[in-house]
């Protein structure tokens, strides 16, 4: 088996408000680079989708820029370091008569030196620019602004408003889920500071939901038809309409912060530090407090529920029609916290990562070990997913690791060192032959795998 990087979905550049973000283009207007996180990206202005990451810096990076030829890229990070790379600004015109500003007044103006004035004027709400940068060698004129949420908004002269927006993470995505209408993947990724975007998986386009999102940190996801669930920090679960991309009503609050959120036969099942929630179409119809444990990771199938809790344990539950959980196993296998759950697509096997690095899959007809050999992660499980063939998991941890794992032979395995800077928070499959992950780096990185066995 293999694993290759296929796409990055670039984060989108540090903002600080009150402090201008440096852009940087290529001579030929066609690549964009700036800092994000302890990384620099390299972006393609036409495709956004396509992109370099730059990831031996080992603090806050602040700034990068081309060389006059293009061929190289200069990074420096909050440490004093500085960095060269191969990359194989001009903010005025070729001519030195037009330059563009951006300002926390929430515009952006092109002004022209020798009528003295601004010969046009493109108005933002928000919370204003933060940064621009006008690609010298292009012929259609585009400049590209950056407000402080991150986002790139591309203006040509005469055109009033954006011809396109690049939406994504600036901070930490910390949760990552995925639904499927049709042929069609959408994932969905949660951030640090609370931002919800979802991405179409073909083009890598990443889009902010609109409405009311998290106050803070988006913990996890789960999805059902036509609706995307997260549960943050903030102790509330939101609900996104997956068709428009928009949240829904007010936010449910729940009994303490979650620790997890999953769904099964119509219904959500959310793990707090105060026990476990259960809601069914949109509203909450049960619970149930935990008195003797501290729940840590959740996962549901069908009828059963697994909890994971902080002295080791995963609690196997059954729910009845009346919503009502029932305790039918205790699985004590485990020497390290659970940290991680996730069931097969039929419910056959649940996999479960602790503390320690270790996973161990179970089959649930009998609830034995199933295989307790996949213990390659040098840090805490984070993440598990299942392919749809049930042969298969991919993992990610706070080892910055991505590996991929085969049931039928439970010794091999194939890795994607370093896949996120500062820790993997979600992985999923696409299709059978690709995986997703997303990670402390504020990236998307879609990898093939070849050669499953």
């Amino acid at each position: 088996m293999s694993v290759t990087i296929e796409k990055i979905l670039a984060a989108s550049p540090n903002t600080e408000r009150g402090r201008p973000t440096q852009l940087s283009t290529d001579p030929k207007g066609e690549r964009i680079a700036y800092a994000s996180g302890k990384s620099v990206f390299l972006r393609s202005l036409d495709d956004p989708s396509l992109s370099k990451q730059y990831t031996t810096h080992t603090a806050q990076t602040t700034v990068a820029r081309f060389s006059p030829s293009g061929f190289y890229i200069a990074s420096g990070d909050v440490s004093g370091a500085v960095k060269v790379w191969d990359a194989v600004e001009g903010v005025n015109t070729k001519d030195s008569k037009r330059f563009v500003t951006a300002s926390a007044d929430q515009t952006v103006k092109l002004w022209d030196v020798e009528a003295g004035k601004a010969v046009q004027t493109w108005r933002f709400g928000g919370d204003g620019n933060v940064g621009v940068v006008w690609p010298a060698g292009r012929s259609d004129g585009m400049v590209v602004s950056l407000n402080l949420a991150g986002d790139l908004n591309y203006l040509a002269e005469g055109t009033p408003t954006p011809t396109k927006v690049v939406q994504g993470h600036n901070k930490s995505v910390t949760a990552f889920g995925s639904s499927q209408d049709g042929k069609s993947q959408t994932f969905w990724t949660g951030s640090f500071e609370g931002r919800v975007c979802s991405w179409d998986s073909e083009t890598g386009v990443g889009s902010a939901v609109d409405g009311q999102t998290h106050s803070n940190q988006v913990s996890s996801f789960t999805t059902t038809n036509g609706r995307a669930y997260s549960v943050g920090w903030d102790d509330t679960l939101r609900i996104a309409d997956t068709s428009n991309n928009t949240f829904l009503g007010d936010a449910s609050k729940l009994s303490g912060q979650p620790k997890g959120v999953s769904s099964a036969d119509g219904r959500i099942f959310i793990a707090t530090t105060s026990g476990i929630e259960i809601f069914s179409n949109d509203k909450a119809v049960g619970s149930l407090l935990t008195k003797d444990f501290t729940p840590t990771a959740i996962a549901a199938s069908g009828t059963t529920v697994a909890v994971g809790d902080d002295q080791n344990v995963i609690h196997i539950y059954s729910v009845d029609s009346s919503n009502k959980l029932t305790e039918k196993e205790k699985l004590t296998v485990s020497t390290s916290q659970i940290t991680t759950l996730s069931f097969t697509s039929s419910g056959s096997f649940l996999a479960a990562g602790n503390s320690a690095g270790k996973i161990y899959v179970f089959d649930s007809g009998s609830w034995k070990v199933k295989t307790d050999r996949w213990s390659a992660h040098t840090a805490r499980v984070t993440c598990i997913a299942w392919n749809d063939e049930e042969t298969h998991a991919v993992s990610g941890g706070l080892d910055t690791n991505v590996f991929v794992w085969s049931l039928k032979a439970p010794g091999k395995r194939v890795k994607a060192a370093n896949a996120h800077k500062d820790g993997v928070n979600g992985v999923v499959w696409v299709g059978s032959g690709k995986v997703a992950s997303s990670g402390g780096d504020a990236a998307l990185k879609i990898w093939k795998v070849a050669g499953l066995e």
